[in-house]
C-alpha cells in the first residue's frame, strides 16, 4: 500500500462514487477502479460494495478509511513542518506597535539573539493592536507583541504587564503620581471615535467617573508626541514610552492608582516554526501577575 492509494481510498469514501472520486483525483474512472480493486487483492478484504450507482464503504473498509485519513493527515503535518523549517529556519517575524517596539527590541530581542545568533529577526511594524492581529492571522508575521484583549481565535502567552503613564508637556502643574481625578477636564491626545483602543480608554474613563477632553483624536500615534510637545495637551501611553518622551523634553508622570495592560505574545492556532517557539520560551521568562 502506498499514499497514492490511501488518496483514492479516501477520495472514494468521501464522494460515493467512483466517476466523482476519479474527477476530484484528475484520473480516469476506470484506472480509479482497477487501483481500488488492486488494493482489495492485496488487503485480502473488500473496501466498497456497489449500491445502485454508487458504492458503501464495508465494515472493514470504514477501519481502512479512518486509518488512510489518519495516515494522510500525519503525512500533511510532516510536509508542513518540512516547509517551515526551510522557510523560517533563519528568519523570525515579530509584529508589534510602535508603542511596544521599544521594549521589543531593547530587550527581548538581545536576548534572543544571545541564545539564537544564527536567527535574523525582522520587525514588522503595525500602527495599532488591530494590525498586530491582522499580521499574525495573514502570517506576515509569525508571532505578534500586544497588549490584551486579543480575538479569541489568536493563542496569547501574557510575559508582563505594563504601567500607563501620564506624558505631559513641561510646566504643566500637576503630582506625581497623578490622582486620575485631576484627568477630569485635561486636554488628552486619545484614539479616534470608535476605535477598539478608544473604548477602552472611554471605559477606564467611565470607571474612575472622570472626563478628559479630547483635544486631538488620532489613531496616527507617530504624531502623538509632537502634538504633547507643541503643549496642547497630555497623552496616555506605555512606561516603555518614558524614556523617549523625556528625550523629547517632556514629562512623565504615573497614575494614582496605578493602571496597568498586560502584554502578550500572540499566534495562530497552528504548528509554530521552531524559531518562534524558542521566542515563546523565552518570553515564559517574565510574568504577568
Amino acid at each position: 500500500m502506498n499514499l497514492q492509494q490511501l488518496r483514492y481510498v479516501v477520495a472514494t469514501a468521501e464522494h460515493r462514487t467512483m466517476t466523482d472520486a476519479a474527477k476530484s483525483l484528475y484520473i480516469a474512472q476506470p484506472a480509479l477502479s482497477r487501483a481500488i480493486r488492486d488494493l482489495e487483492r492485496e488487503l485480502g478484504v473488500t473496501l466498497f460494495a456497489r449500491s445502485g450507482r454508487g458504492v458503501v464503504v464495508t465494515a472493514h473498509g470504514r477501519q481502512v478509511v479512518k486509518l488512510a485519513r489518519e495516515a494522510l493527515d500525519a503525512v500533511k503535518e510532516i510536509e508542513l513542518l518540512a516547509r517551515q523549517s526551510a522557510v523560517s529556519s533563519d528568519d523570525l517575524r515579530i509584529a508589534a506597535t510602535p508603542s511596544l517596539e521599544p521594549g521589543l527590541a531593547g530587550r527581548l530581542l538581545p536576548a534572543y539573539a544571545s541564545q539564537h545568533p544564527e536567527i535574523r529577526v525582522r520587525i514588522v511594524r503595525c500602527d495599532g493592536r488591530e494590525d498586530v492581529v491582522n499580521a499574525v492571522r495573514r502570517q506576515r508575521a509569525d508571532l505578534g507583541l500586544t497588549d490584551l484583549p486579543v480575538p479569541a481565535d489568536l493563542v496569547s502567552h501574557p510575559f508582563e504587564r505594563q504601567e500607563i503613564v501620564l506624558i505631559s508637556p513641561p510646566g504643566a502643574d500637576l503630582p506625581d503620581p497623578v490622582p486620575m481625578a485631576r484627568l477630569n477636564g485635561m486636554r488628552l491626545v486619545l484614539p479616534a471615535q470608535g476605535t477598539a483602543r478608544r473604548r477602552e480608554f472611554d471605559h477606564t474613563f467611565a470607571v474612575y467617573g472622570i472626563r478628559p477632553l479630547a483635544t486631538v483624536e488620532s489613531d496616527e500615534r507617530r504624531g502623538w508626541l509632537r502634538t504633547v510637545r507643541t503643549g496642547k495637551a497630555s497623552l496616555l501611553w506605555y512606561r516603555g514610552m518614558a524614556m523617549r518622551a523625556e528625550r523629547a523634553g517632556l514629562v512623565v508622570r504615573s497614575l494614582d492608582p496605578p493602571v496597568t495592560k498586560v502584554i502578550a505574545m500572540v499566534h495562530t492556532r497552528r504548528r509554530l516554526p521552531a524559531t518562534a517557539q524558542d521566542f515563546l520560551m523565552l518570553t515564559e521568562g517574565g510574568s504577568a501577575a
